[in-house]
């Protein structure tokens, strides 16, 4: 694929994240039910981690489904499990195809066997791909992750491997579930929406925000090079003033 000239690949952002919203109100605006959506919303998934690749971007992490999402109706969750399970079959060779990693962040003991099964046996097939690492949350909220992250550290100061000297940012990120990860830089959220529900939220201190309009099952490549532009644009300051930055420049 053609990528679009005004990107400067020498200042993509290391690590995007996307809040994959509006599978629901794509399928009502059709008149049909909402796993309708989350099934074309699959089409979306692929054509950006595809484009994701192509433009080079190292890390691309997915919110796939919520902790909170459990509590929506069991027939719209059950067959959101068995999609998933579908697409991580189907789409392990072109992930292999196109050199990609799959990774997964989130309670991942809280899937079903056959989704967890599919998702560990995908996950090692891919695992000596280095283009682009891919990360789907499952089953994951923030509030989660800070929680898990202070019963470890807790654990190791009890066994006297730690003492209050070694909490540190840097400790933190260690323990989290992006260890490894750099901190994501840009966010983007489609469905119109303006908040982060409960996603990354250690990872996200400096990220940029792209919200857009549109519905996930509607969301391609053009629109997550829109996005990339748009944070190309931006003056990313980390607390220093425009001057101090064109400085370093």
């Amino acid at each position: 694929m053609a990528i679009d000239p005004r990107i400067d690949t020498l200042r993509l952002p290391q690590h995007v994240a996307v809040i994959m919203d509006g599978n629901g109100r794509w399928a009502k605006q059709r008149g049909k039910l909402r796993t309708f959506g989350h099934t074309n919303g699959v089409k979306a998934v692929r054509e950006t981690v595809e484009t994701a690749a192509e433009i080079g971007i190292p890390f691309l992490t997915l919110y796939a489904f919520s902790t909170e999402n459990w509590n929506r109706p069991k027939m719209e969750v059950s067959a959101l499990m068995t999609l998933l399970v579908r697409t991580i079959h189907k789409e392990t060779k072109t992930l292999m195809d196109n050199n990609i990693r799959l990774n997964a962040i989130g309670d991942l003991d809280s899937l079903p066997k056959s989704c967890h099964r599919e998702l560990n046996e995908a996950m090692e097939r891919t695992s000596g791909n280095t283009r682009m690492t891919l990360t789907l949350a499952l089953s994951y909220s923030a509030k989660w992750e800070l929680v898990q992250m202070v019963r470890s550290i807790v654990k190791d100061a009890r066994a006297g491997a730690l003492n209050e000297r070694d909490v540190n940012e840097a400790l933190i990120a260690q323990r989290l579930c992006t260890a490894g990860m750099p901190d994501v830089e840009l966010l983007i959220r489609t469905s119109g929406e303006h908040r982060v529900s409960n996603f990354l939220l250690w990872q996200i201190a400096y990220a940029e925000f792209h919200f857009t309009e549109k519905l996930w099952p509607d969301f391609g490549a053009a629109d997550l090079e829109q996005a990339i532009i748009d944070f190309q644009g931006r003056e990313r300051r980390f607390g220093k003033i425009s001057e101090q930055v064109r400085e370093v420049v």
